[in-house]
């Protein structure tokens, strides 16, 4: 979904109608650019393909079908009204394409070869080549997991094991990862359109596993979750490997691919977005209860 505004009210581009938007445009990026109903100060960027791993050269043709190309489309339509003031595209920590690390700044290298990776990369050097030829304030914010209602990927995931209670903890449960509410990525849109740059955002606490699945589990009310040993992981891990390369998809759950993300710190430094935009982030486990939504302790399954 794109959200463009002007003077007046905020309008929304994308193929479903959002609650409470006072103007739209049904759209499908991926296939052609909209016609836009006029000028628009700034637009933020938000429409993508995530949270699935590609099966086939279809699939993975989808990505940047859907991220770059859209991307495209997108500029094509702002090129016939105008080119606004400031752009914000919201992209991805995937662009760097690691599977651990300590508090990475943003001049990381963008390594990135997997197909959602590979295509937010060349969502961010096509904004960038555009903003500059048309003198266009450019934001990029690259953010890692986001905690909001409904969560998709690895922490929907986790959510909805442990609220069944079976989720199957990995080890010690040490290795960090960043996170950021979606609430505080929300609210500080408006300042990054200001500004301009590039930035990572996170909470700042960067939870264990063990921290983010006691505190979700203790949120639903859940007994806290058993654990596999690391040299039992490491056995059926080597069992999905073949597994899932075989069915060209992650039908068995734990392989080696999935074990050194349980596995491996990975956090990202936000001081550009504290020092630059006054980023003040809220705690992803401080604040569990709004974002694990209608989940509240008592709760024994879900869907």
């Amino acid at each position: 979904m794109a959200h463009l505004a002007a003077q007046g009210p905020v309008h929304t581009v994308g193929r479903q109608l959002p609650p409470g938007s006072p103007g739209h445009t049904f759209a499908d990026l991926a296939q052609t650019a909209p016609i836009l109903p006029g000028y628009f100060n700034w637009v933020v960027h938000n429409a993508g393909k995530a949270h699935s791993v590609p099966r086939t050269q279809a699939e993975r043709a989808a990505f940047f079908q859907t991220n770059r190309l859209g991307t495209a489309h997108l500029l094509k339509a702002l090129e016939a009204v105008g080119p606004p003031q400031a752009f914000v595209l919201i992209s991805s920590v995937a662009v760097y394409g690691l599977s651990h690390g300590e508090n990475l700044p943003e001049t990381s290298v963008l390594a990135a070869t997997d197909p959602y990776g590979r295509s937010k990369i060349e969502a961010e050097q096509l904004v960038q080549a555009w903003c500059g030829r048309h003198g266009v304030r450019l934001t990029i914010l690259r953010l890692p997991l986001v905690a909001g209602l409904n969560p998709p990927g690895n922490l929907g995931a986790m959510v909805a094991q442990l609220a069944r209670g079976r989720y199957l903890g990995i080890g010690p449960g040490n290795a960090r990862k960043s996170l950021v509410l979606a609430q505080d990525v929300a609210a500080i849109v408006p300042r990054a359109a200001q500004i301009g740059g590039i930035y990572h955002l996170t909470d700042g606490c960067h939870p264990t596993f063990k921290e983010l699945e006691t505190t979700i589990a203790e949120q639903l009310g859940q007994p806290l979750p058993r654990r596999l040993p690391i040299w039992l992981a490491l056995m059926v891990a080597h069992v999905g490997d073949p597994i899932n390369f075989l069915a060209k998809r992650r039908l068995f759950p734990l392989d080696n691919q999935t074990l050194a993300k349980i596995t491996n710190s990975l956090t990202f430094d936000d001081q550009a977005a504290r020092l630059r935009l006054g980023w003040q982030p809220t705690s992803v486990l401080a604040a569990t209860n709004l974002w694990l939504g209608g989940l509240t302790k008592g709760v024994s399954s879900v869907g």
